[in-house]
């Protein structure tokens, strides 16, 4: 009798605290929530992370309070991630290809598989960026400078294998050419080598072509379209070269959040991302919105290890 009723407390004990579980997710969020940028302000995350903010309060009645835990390039926020509250009150931006090719490189304090992401809402998809009186007016004028003269051809980017490092990683073996990149602090710094004339052209984003229309000119965009903000660029897809990349951007979570919350927090990020008034900003801006939810997140980031791992052996890594 006592085995039957300790048995009956624990099935009841189990479905008060589903029950509850539910409840909480059903009101979330009832006060403001915390989103962590593993890096300093004003930066790409910042930026998307501060169009999402009034989209937000709108659709929720709180606040998104944007906070900063700079470090390793995101490794120190990602590494701390799991440690902080699963309240679903403690949310952290991810970016892609870091999560996956920063494990890869050395031990940095978290794995790929224990970023815990609801949504992915965004990318800036990777563009060929020369200057305005660059002699290079197409793609295929810029390749057959390469193919002309051998690792002569100079690049900016940003940084080491990152977005636009396997860009130029990935394209240089489609179009059968050998260049030379350099890497910069930052797509700012990137920027301003080109502009500046210590390179010849630049992986850059789309961004840099919104933000610096009046000095610069895309060869072609790396999406599966041509963005609505450049509708005379070209995709490389449409030259023949199948490259559809760039800086991909979501949110996560900490590995405590319970399912019904972290379902919840990604119908919200759905939510915005299909209002046309935020998609508008995205693109004018030269962002691109992806919508991959909680649900597909798993495939989404099994195609992208295989795409990003095959472009790390390219590069040296194993």
């Amino acid at each position: 009798m006592r085995n039957s009723t300790l048995k009956w407390l624990v099935v009841v004990a189990s479905i008060g605290l589903a029950g509850s579980t539910g409840a909480l997710a059903a009101g979330y969020p009832d006060k403001p929530v915390q989103y962590i940028i593993p890096f300093g302000p004003g930066g790409e995350s910042d930026i998307t992370a501060r169009f999402q903010q009034p989209f937000f309060k709108k659709l929720t009645g709180q606040e998104l309070v944007i906070q900063y835990k700079p470090g390793g390039g995101g490794a120190v926020g990602w590494s701390q991630l799991n440690g902080m509250s699963g309240d679903g009150y403690t949310i952290m931006g991810v970016n892609l290809p870091h999560i996956i090719l920063k494990p890869m490189q050395k031990d940095v304090g978290f794995k790929t598989s224990n970023i815990n992401t609801v949504y992915f809402f965004h990318y800036t998809p990777d563009a060929l960026v020369v200057r305005k009186d660059s002699p290079f007016k197409t793609l295929q004028d810029y390749i057959d400078a390469a193919k002309k003269a051998p690792g002569t051809i100079t690049l900016s980017g940003s940084g080491t294998f990152t977005a636009n490092d396997t860009a130029k990683t990935r394209f240089d073996a489609m179009a059968g050419i050998k260049t030379t990149y350099i890497p910069f602090k930052g797509t700012g710094a990137a920027v301003a080598a080109l502009i500046g004339n210590q390179v010849t052209a630049e992986w850059g984003y789309t961004t840099v072509g919104a933000k610096h229309a009046d000095r610069v000119r895309l060869l072609a965009v790396a999406m599966e379209h041509r963005h609505p903000h450049f509708p005379n660029v070209p995709t490389f897809k449409e030259l023949g070269f199948n490259l559809v990349s760039g800086a991909y951007r979501g949110i996560a979570v900490p590995s405590s959040t319970p399912e019904a919350t972290r379902e919840k927090l990604s119908k919200i990020i759905d939510d915005i991302n299909h209002d046309p008034a935020f998609i508008k900003e995205m693109e004018d801006n030269g962002f691109a919105v992806i919508n991959v939810p909680y649900s597909k997140v798993p495939a989404f980031m099994a195609e992208k290890k295989r795409e990003y791992s095959a472009a790390a052996r390219a590069m040296g890594l194993k």
